[in-house]
């Protein structure tokens, strides 16, 4: 835990307001840019009230030419009592009315040579207590070594706008929070991710004191950082998504691929929704403060399946995928790592 003593004031009467407009802007952004470059597929809205406290709008796509479905989410919910989840991280929120706001969403591909994509930012504030978190993640199922370096440069450069140290935190803590521990895999290739940003200098704020994103934070030291500078820094993340991600489908949404490309990207997918119910603290706080069920679950895919005990073929594009991109890597300057790649015609 930070020392609370080194913590800034909270930020102005407006915080919650340009928090909203944020992510509010974000999910029509990204919407646009969506629709814009599938074609055919809407994202139909839904508005909908907490009854506690707040709510938001739900944007799911549906049977696109390119995504078989989609969803963009805004929120905003406030409430008097937290959840356990949140308690557990920060016990001096305790006895605070709080309000938390944020955009999320999820895309899941027809074609497997398309990542399935993610990506959350999010606002809050009790009491004394405010933080930013956020990040964005790829999870290929028949991966480039080119594409994932373009993913992660995009999101490097974010990152570096506001403070060079941030995105070796922030990388690492990306495969460190989508691990599936009970399989010993990443979810995918990472991205960036952060939380508990509350401007007090310690960056990293997770759980695995012993991890690398612990021991960088710890070799950086203190990186004080204004509540301006937080929400720029999720302003400038939120806006790499379409630069990140497009360039991916428009290169990619033309492969052919067969029943076997296919059946693997579904039985992958299962591992994506293992994730999402077992591990993934968005979906536990959203369940936890009586969230929109279906705005929550929209995450999910329309379509998985699980196979027991599976071993890809050797030497097969799944196996590369299975030994090499589930787990975490210089995807930058590992020249071990281009080769593998080449010689699965997985470079580029």
């Amino acid at each position: 835990m930070s020392n609370q003593n080194s913590k800034p004031s909270l930020p102005a009467s407006n915080s919650r307001q340009k928090a909203r407009e944020l992510v509010m802007k974000l999910q029509d952004d990204i919407c646009k840019g969506l629709e814009d470059i599938d074609g055919k597929g809407i994202f139909k809205e839904e508005s909908w009230d907490r009854p506690e406290g707040g709510g938001g709008r739900s944007r799911v796509m549906s049977q696109g030419r390119i995504f078989e479905q989609g969803g963009v989410n805004f929120s905003e919910v406030h409430g008097k009592e937290l959840p356990p989840s949140i308690l557990n991280q920060r016990p001096e929120a305790k006895g605070h009315e709080w309000f938390a706001t944020g955009t999320s969403m999820v895309l899941h591909p027809n074609n497997p040579y398309i990542p399935t994509v993610h990506l959350n930012y999010r606002y809050f504030e009790a009491g004394p207590v405010w933080w930013f978190g956020g990040g964005a993640d790829l999870t290929p199922f028949y991966p480039f070594l080119e594409d994932a370096k373009h993913f992660h440069k995009v999101h490097k450069q974010a990152c570096d706008s506001i403070n060079p140290q941030l995105h070796k935190v922030f990388k690492p803590w990306c495969d460190e929070y989508f691990y599936l521990k009970h399989r010993n895999e990443t979810r995918g290739i990472g991205g960036i991710f952060y939380d508990y940003q509350d401007g007090s200098g310690e960056l990293y704020k997770g759980q695995d004191i012993k991890g690398k994103a612990a021991e960088v934070s710890k070799q950086i030291g203190s990186q004080k950082l204004s509540w301006d500078e937080l929400f720029a820094l999720a302003k400038a993340c939120g806006e790499s998504f379409i630069p990140a991600y497009i360039p991916l489908v428009e290169k990619r949404q033309a492969t052919s691929f067969s029943k076997r490309e296919r059946d693997f990207q579904l039985y992958r997918r299962g591992r994506y929704v293992e994730f999402n119910l077992v591990w993934d603290r968005g979906t536990i706080f959203g369940l936890q403060t009586n969230g929109r069920t279906e705005s929550i679950l929209m995450s999910l895919p329309p379509l998985a399946r699980w196979e027991y005990g599976y071993l890809a073929d050797k030497g097969s594009r799944e196996e590369l995928l299975t030994d090499v991109f589930t787990k975490p890597q210089n995807w930058f300057d590992d020249p071990e790592l281009e080769e593998v790649c080449k010689a699965h015609n997985a470079f580029k």
